[in-house]
């Protein structure tokens, strides 16, 4: 709890998805009623159980704020990692806080688990017994999963209760998807003989294997019966519509509800046990059957929101953010209806100037410092004038960070969840987003997955893109400028005076050619070392820089020659005496054995189509070794 709100946590992936959309919905309204508001840390893609497979999203289950949640819930089978889980509950532990997991079960969890062999049982006793199969196939789900291999132990079973001899001819595997059930089916399409039903261990073979016999000519169910499990929302849109036993997504949300409020209130750990529910329908020739309405048209919604023109619009944002010239230009193209009510949130160090936040490789990474580069309530509030990415904060790395949480927690008065993605690029995680819908209307969570993803592309390819241009200035500075003094080098002074001749504010005006010289280089280089030579070059090429106008090309000749081109009106003996005098202070405060002083020589002419600028400079360098020259006689 945190300023009297109550707060629960649910991990889980593809909000969009219309089942655990129906599940977030019925959790919510349970969960409101007694005064909690649900806080949603979602990846987009599920983890399939492989631990060690590179998905940064994850990150987003590292911003739960455990010391302000009540409660945390794990939708297990939907996220499909261990690793996560536990952590989750190892975290939530530390703080006292109850977890409750839904679909699974760990030690130190409350847990609400689906009783797969008993709904799997009811599916096959029904194939068998109610229609009466004397030859029945399996389509089992990976060799050697315990899923997989539980189903295949309740099939022998029942078999065996129905005295039918089983032998392994009655087994194929279509790892619980549909190209590997293709192959498998393909093989069995090749017998001489078809089974008189195959009994799938998932939905989607069960989908699948119906399909793909009916295109090969068979009738389903008068020639082959074929059942699923799970109760997928899919089977309600094929022809047949499959048999199933359905793991109630609405069930698990009200179990899930009235665990975590139990173990809320007594601190005790539950565990509860849900029976799949048996669907007879037309796929084993039992009549049509429908169910969750609501869910099947949010079914169609979803579908219809992944595939319209919208992905164009992202697209466009994604660019515009990359090609943005600051952070302040770079949230605009967030203003956006595709980007109706979100925050997006990111560590500010992504748009620090001095390297690459997404490659930069070598000691312990800094705990991010999180920043709100937009809200879409108060969009006006973040540009170029009004972003501030540099004030004094107060940072935690998760999404109650003080720098964020008193806004963070105004969404949460709506009534309605708020879902945070993690925001990442080129697998390093920098921010979240956090969506504040004011409905439950599936076409927003859908929206969120492509959301995220042009945001973060955005964000990420404007720095990178920021670091590019960085790395490009410094290459064209360094070949542009002279490596000891920093004045221009011959090239990168013939390269803008080019340009700067002809511009309408000096063409046709005066220009004045300034020539600066060491004196005796010679004798510094021999009597002090060349280390001197250079530090008395650059005393002279700092005098000059600093004494002429801020619009002049100050360039280093060659040796311990430099030369200023001044556009415009000026007083040459005025800037030689500035000159002079800077060097004066220079070699008061060095404290040298010699003194550092310069020769100066200019000409004055017309910046027209006729002017010279070699002829320039010479004329100027001669009117300076006449100085030099003076200098020696009164020695």
């Amino acid at each position: 709890m945190i300023n009297g709100k109550k707060l629960v946590a649910l991990c889980t992936s593809r909000v969009y998805d219309p089942q655990i959309h129906g599940f977030i919905v019925r959790l919510n309204e349970r969960l409101k009623e007694e005064g909690y508001a649900l806080l949603i840390f979602a990846i987009n893609s599920d983890i399939y159980w492989e631990e060690d497979r590179q998905a940064t999203e994850k990150y987003v289950f590292d911003l739960i704020p455990y010391q302000y949640i009540d409660a945390a819930i794990i939708m297990d089978e939907k996220i499909k990692s261990h690793k996560i889980a536990k952590k989750v509950i190892s975290c939530s532990s530390d703080y006292s806080i109850p977890v409750v997991v839904a679909d699974g079960r760990y030690e130190g969890a409350s847990s609400i688990t689906y009783d797969y062999e008993k709904g799997f049982e009811s599916v096959v006793r029904h194939i068998i017994e109610d229609h009466h199969v004397k030859h029945p196939h399996m389509m089992a789900g990976h060799p050697n999963n315990k899923f997989s291999e539980s189903r295949i132990d309740v099939f022998k079973k029942v078999l065996k209760e129905n005295n039918i001899e089983f032998d392994n001819s009655m087994i194929s595997y279509g790892h619980f998807w549909a190209e590997p059930c293709r192959l498998a089916t393909r093989t069995l399409l090749e017998r001489d003989e078809l089974p008189d039903a195959i009994i799938c261990a998932n939905d989607i073979m069960a989908i699948t294997v119906t399909e793909m016999l009916i295109e090969a000519g068979h009738r389903v169910p008068d020639d082959v019966l074929i059942s699923g499990f799970d109760g997928y929302d899919e089977i309600y849109f094929t022809s047949p519509k499959i048999t199933t036993a359905s793991c109630d997504i609405l069930m698990l949300a009200d179990y899930t509800a009235d665990v975590t409020l139990k173990a809320l209130t007594t601190g005790e750990i539950y565990n509860e046990s849900i029976t799949p529910t048996f669907i007879a329908n037309e796929s084993c020739g039992c009549p049509e059957h429908s169910e969750h309405p609501h869910i099947l048209r949010d079914w169609f919604k979803e579908s219809f929101a992944r595939n319209n023109d919208d992905n164009r619009v992202l697209q466009l944002i994604t660019t515009s953010m990359q090609m943005s010239g600051s952070p302040g230009e770079l949230v605009l193209p967030l203003r956006s209806y595709k980007t109706d009510h979100l925050v997006a949130v990111v560590d500010r160090n992504v748009f620090a100037d001095d390297g690459n936040y997404f490659t930069a490789t070598g000691g312990k990474e800094k705990a991010k410092e999180f920043v709100m580069i937009y809200d879409d309530d108060y969009p006006e509030q973040y540009n170029e004038e009004s972003l501030d990415l540099t004030g004094h904060y107060e940072f935690t790395e998760d999404v109650l960070s003080p720098s964020v949480q008193s806004r963070i927690l105004e969404l949460t008065e709506s009534g309605y969840p708020l879902i945070f993605n993690c925001l990442d690029y080129m697998n390093r995680p920098f921010g979240f987003v956090c969506y504040f819908f004011r409905d439950y209307y599936i076409s927003n969570y859908t929206n969120t997955m492509g959301v995220t993803n042009a945001i973060s592309i955005g964000i990420g390819g404007y720095a990178n893109i920021q670091y590019q241009r960085m790395l490009l200035h410094q290459m064209d500075e360094m070949y542009r400028h002279d490596a000891l003094t920093g004045l221009y080098n011959r090239i990168g002074f013939q390269n803008d005076f080019k340009k700067l001749r002809k511009h309408p504010k000096n063409y046709k005006k005066k220009v004045t050619v300034l020539m600066s010289d060491l004196d005796g280089l010679k004798y510094i280089n021999d009597n002090f070392g060349h280390a001197e030579g250079d530090r008395s070059i650059v005393a002279v090429a700092d005098a000059l820089f600093d004494s002429v106008p801020e619009n002049s090309l100050s360039t280093r000749f060659g040796g311990d020659e430099v030369f200023s081109v001044i556009f415009g009106e000026c007083d040459p003996d005025k800037i030689i005496g500035d000159i002079d005098a800077f060097l004066v202070d220079y070699n008061s405060k060095a404290g040298l054995p010699y003194d550092v002083t310069t020769s100066c020589g200019y000409i004055t002419a017309v910046l027209d189509d006729a002017f010279d600028i070699a002829q320039a400079i010479k004329a100027a360098d001669e009117q300076m070794y006449k100085e030099k020259n003076a200098k020696r006689e009164q020695k």
